[in-house]
């Protein structure tokens, strides 16, 4: 049985780099997905799996939770109903969720243990997003809470910069690529693609996937092994546009199938790297 460790990853290249060479009997299988207007579903997520560090110390000033009964006004909030009302340092109210700082005192806050990392991202809930936003909303938090920026403050301020700059790091890197991005989407829904499990995958995609790598280790050239990069760069594409228009519509079956797609096609990706790696 395939598994996506073990699994040799492969495709019809044969014909892509020797074009004499063709396959026969076979077709290809298109998926199309209608889209959608409505972008979010009105469930709630699970809880982020990112906890607080544990090696943090009770200061007798820990901030007290208020839960809303109003439907959040804007997908990125969705994730959560809670607003914390005072800050752990002055005991004035917090405006803002997630609040980095108070607005009175300035003191860092917190990190929310079950703030979404889109929430964390200033991202609308979507599969498509706008990485160059991303980046920047990244750029800035990190330079507003870099923990060198609090090494003169109180050891509860040092504790949540570090937290919190950890935080939106691993939030930073999990929405920048479309895979981990769809996979922490389905996690929040509950849903996980498991390791080894190929068992439901298109009998016609593994065949396709097998290919592939019959012809990964057959290049003799870097511009050989570009080629199939590339071809695999715009396979990712086209389940990129599937994958958006399936969460669109709410159709998590199919975006969880998608996006297995996708995981295999991430791992042809970094065997191409390293058979580049090989010609250098």
């Amino acid at each position: 049985m395939l598994s996506y460790n073990s699994l040799r990853i492969v495709c019809p290249f044969r014909a892509l780099l020797h074009p004499n060479w063709l396959m026969t009997n076979r077709q290809t299988v298109n998926k199309t997905v209608t889209c959608s207007a409505h972008c979010v579903s009105n469930n709630f997520p699970k809880k982020d799996t990112w906890q607080r560090q544990n090696n943090l110390k009770p200061t007798g000033n820990e901030r007290k939770l208020q839960y809303s009964t109003y439907a959040a006004s804007s997908p990125r909030n969705y994730c959560t109903g809670q607003f914390k009302l005072n800050c752990w340092n002055c005991k004035q109210p917090l405006d803002q969720t997630p609040a980095f700082f108070c607005m009175t005192c300035k003191a860092v806050q917190p990190p929310e243990e079950d703030t979404s990392l889109f929430n964390i991202m200033d991202c609308d809930y979507k599969f498509s997003l706008d990485t160059h936003k991303l980046q920047k909303r990244y750029l800035h938090l990190q330079r507003s809470l870099h923990p060198d920026n609090f090494s003169q403050k109180s050891v509860e301020e040092q504790e949540y910069s570090e937290s919190y700059s950890a935080l939106v790091n691993k939030a930073y890197h999990t929405l920048l690529k479309p895979l981990s991005r769809g996979l922490y989407m389905l996690e929040l829904k509950g849903m996980v693609i498991e390791e080894g499990t190929d068992s439901g995958a298109d009998p016609e995609f593994l065949m396709e996937l097998m290919e592939i790598n019959e012809a990964l280790d057959e290049v003799k050239t870097p511009e050989e092994a570009n080629k199939i990069g590339q071809h695999t760069k715009g396979k990712q594409a086209v389940l990129t546009e599937e994958i958006d228009a399936a969460l669109l519509k709410g159709e998590l079956q199919s975006a969880k199938a998608l996006l297995a797609q996708m995981k295999y096609f991430a791992n042809i990706e970094e065997k191409v790297k390293e058979k580049l790696s090989e010609f250098m």
